[in-house]
């Protein structure tokens, strides 16, 4: 058993540590129906609509890693976030966290456990009770944990984390709407770590903010994980931004990862025909005249998903295979792993 300092310097106890990581996920799939109401597909002999925003999902992260998950709007990403902070139960498959499974604990156990995981929304001021005060917003997670005692205590907690994010102690006093999206969104972060978590998910914590305010956001995440070993699931669909925080990499299309990879080698050397035309679509302003695919083609209904490998009506090396059969992640030569038919045969 071993122990590490929070951002605010309050121990936290990690149970089993050895060499598991943090976070395992294994198969996770997640189904929405969304049918029209009993009544109308009777009478209107309608079928039940089945939409299968997750497919069967696995990954691993290491304590003090950061895994980013790309993909176009409605591949999954967020649905696969919200799973993994229990908002969502999966259809099927399984969360653990430290060995723990995430569904089956309830009680004091389970708010222990829950009390290690917390989310960063997209939309920092959503995100935020307006009719708080900042002293309040993050001083719900002590007080619902029971982490500090003392109304004295708990103020002097807040006023360390709110230094701790770049903001000063006596912005406790002000309201959500009288500070700028970048100063919010640290609000969201300071409470974020209130709880003394060690597993972030930032569900595209970034999006909404300028882009000089982006940086400064993601650079107070990086400091804030080497300060406090903090763990993150980021989603993002900018690539750019990826390549600044993960240290590995996985794409989503249609609710299934294609392709999972070190940052370095997915950038450099990408597997997954998809993969390689999200990369395309970065501006080249290096001008290294390297062929470039355009994006082709668009999503297909996620209702009535393509046979075999969803991404082949898109796919400039699809052949009958790929019509027919679901490719499943492998390892690859360059060190990742892909679900590709055409990796797999060599063919690209």
């Amino acid at each position: 058993m071993s122990a590490v300092v929070t951002p605010a310097g309050s121990p936290s106890v990690l149970e089993a540590v050895g060499n598991r990581p943090l976070v395992e996920v294994d198969g996770i799939a997640k189904i929405f129906d969304v049918s029209a109401p009993w009544l109308n597909r009777v009478l209107e002999r309608k079928p039940r609509l089945l939409l299968h925003a997750v497919d069967g999902v696995s990954f691993a992260i290491e304590r003090g890693e950061t895994l980013a998950l790309v993909g176009e709007s409605g591949c999954g990403k967020s649905t696969v976030a919200r799973m993994l902070v229990g908002l969502y139960r999966p259809t099927r498959g399984r969360v653990s966290i430290d060995g723990h499974d995430l569904a089956e604990l309830s009680g004091p156990a389970g708010q222990a456990l829950r009390r290690r995981i917390q989310m960063i929304f997209q939309d920092p001021y959503a995100s935020l009770n307006p009719r708080w005060k900042v002293a309040d917003i993050i001083a719900e997670p002590i007080r619902v944990h029971r982490l500090l005692a003392g109304e004295a205590a708990i103020r002097e907690r807040v006023g360390e984390l709110l230094r701790h994010v770049g903001l000063a102690p006596v912005d406790a006093a002000r309201f959500p709407h009288q500070f700028s999206g970048g100063q919010r969104q640290r609000i969201s972060i300071a409470r974020a770590l209130a709880s003394q978590a060690e597993f972030l998910v930032c569900d595209e914590p970034t999006s909404a903010l300028d882009v000089s305010v982006q940086a400064q956001v993601l650079n107070l995440m990086r400091e804030l994980q080497k300060q406090g070993r903090l763990t993150y699931l980021f989603i993002s669909h900018n690539l750019a931004v990826v390549h600044h925080v993960a240290d590995r990499v996985g794409v989503m299309y249609l609710g299934r990862i294609v392709e999972l990879a070190p940052k370095r080698t997915l950038f450099a050397t990408p597997q997954h025909p998809y993969t390689r035309m999200l990369l395309d679509a970065i501006p080249d302003v290096r001008m290294t005249g390297r062929p470039r695919t355009p994006v082709a083609g668009e999503v297909p209904n996620p209702l009535n998903p393509p046979s075999g490998c969803t991404f082949h009506p898109r796919c400039p090396h699809a052949n009958e295979r790929c019509r027919i059969e679901q490719p499943v992640l492998k390892h690859a030569p360059s060190g990742g792993r892909t679900a590709c038919h055409a990796v797999e045969e060599g063919r690209i």
